[in-house]
């Protein structure tokens, strides 16, 4: 679904600082993938070139076989709106607005206007993450793991093949934390839908299928996490076994 060939991208002039050093990286349909490294090793650097957000100085980047170069900015907006979801450590829900309109508002961007099958999909899935009750609710009046929750829904109303995940439970306790990460999974395994995860978590990584670590703009190693019955296998850094 995703492939990176040797994706590099330098920030300065001058000064110039590498932040992704010649990256290979392919993330297959359904996959349920842990993004890890220490702080400054270039994670979010590729989870925003991954998410469309940010290009590559140099390297490609496929999306379902699309070569994201050849498009330009609407296009790969529109890429980018309709075929990735994002969840973040802050959920940056709009306070104004209720839990069932901001899981509307992708929606909303894309086709310019309201209509009953927009309420209805974004209905259906507050009640999928437990808060059909809450619907009208504003953002608000919902505790941060309500919130989290919303922000999931707001990233699967587009109905994306792909969900980029940024620390989605670094600012909820335990226990809401726990609740949306077995959302994510809950999710992964019904519809089959793909999840990056960025994560500092050790035990977090650990519960995802795959383990992709990042040191200093390369990957370090990309591991395929044990089955119960099994035991974990090395993947070679361009994402083939």
């Amino acid at each position: 679904m995703l492939q990176l060939e040797g994706v590099t991208k330098i920030y300065g002039g001058r000064v110039a600082t590498h932040a992704l050093r010649g990256i290979d990286l392919q993330i297959g349909r359904g996959e349920f993938v842990a993004l890890t490294g220490p702080s400054g090793s270039g994670k979010s650097t590729l989870l925003n070139i991954i998410g469309l957000l940010d290009r590559p100085t140099a390297g490609r980047l496929l999306f379902q076989g699309q070569d994201v170069e050849d498009l330009d900015e609407d296009a790969t907006t529109a890429l980018r709106g309709r075929g990735i979801g994002f969840v973040f450590q802050f959920h940056h829900l709009l306070p104004a607005f209720t839990a069932l309109e901001n899981v509307m508002l992708p929606m909303l961007a894309d086709r310019g206007r309201r209509d009953s099958e927009m309420r209805q999909r974004a209905a259906a899935l507050i009640e999928e993450v437990g808060l059909g009750d809450r619907a009208n609710y504003p953002a608000p009046d919902l505790s941060g793991g309500e919130q989290q929750r919303v922000a999931v829904a707001r990233a699967l109303v587009m109905r994306p093949p792909l969900v980029l995940a940024d620390e989605p439970t670094g600012n909820l306790d335990t226990e809401s934390g726990a609740q949306v990460f077995r959302l994510l999974r809950d999710i992964n395994a019904r519809y089959g839908t793909a999840f990056v995860i960025v994560t500092h978590d050790e035990r977090l990584a650990a519960k995802c299928d795959r383990i992709v670590h990042v040191v200093d703009g390369r990957v370090d190693a990309d591991t395929i996490q044990p089955s119960p019955s099994g035991t974990p296998s090395a993947r070679d850094p361009s994402g083939l076994q």
